[in-house]
């Protein structure tokens, strides 16, 4: 299970971002709960920030504005703050289940997921 904190309007949760990715996506959640993320955008002048934030506000079916890198700005780990989210939607949303086929399958069908929407 993935390590999220309750916070009185939304949750908080830690993600390592890989940038210049081959797709946008849940790669999967680390030992310490921290979610791995995945993006196209570059780590370069925020870009890939900024699509964290968009992949995590579509994916939480909520605006950009709810979702804010708190701490690690230009650090591949970061600390993000969800407005109006709670852990229970972050788990239900984000984190794939364990299915038949393993994680790696269970990760492909959550990006699906995403992108569809």
């Amino acid at each position: 299970m993935t390590t999220f904190k309750d916070a009185r309007s939304g949750a908080a949760i830690t993600v390592k971002v890989t940038p210049k990715a081959k797709k946008t996506g849940v790669a999967g959640v680390m030992d310490d709960g921290t979610l791995k993320i995945q993006v196209t955008a570059p780590a370069e002048e925020g870009k890939a920030n900024a699509a964290l934030v968009e992949f995590l506000a579509k994916a939480l079916g909520v605006k950009t504005s709810q979702v804010e890198i708190v701490a690690g700005l230009s650090s591949e780990r970061k600390l993000v703050s969800l407005v109006g989210v709670s852990p229970a939607d972050v788990d239900a949303k984000l984190v794939p289940a364990p299915k038949e086929g393993g994680l790696k399958k269970a990760v492909k069908a959550v990006t699906r997921r995403v992108s569809k929407k």
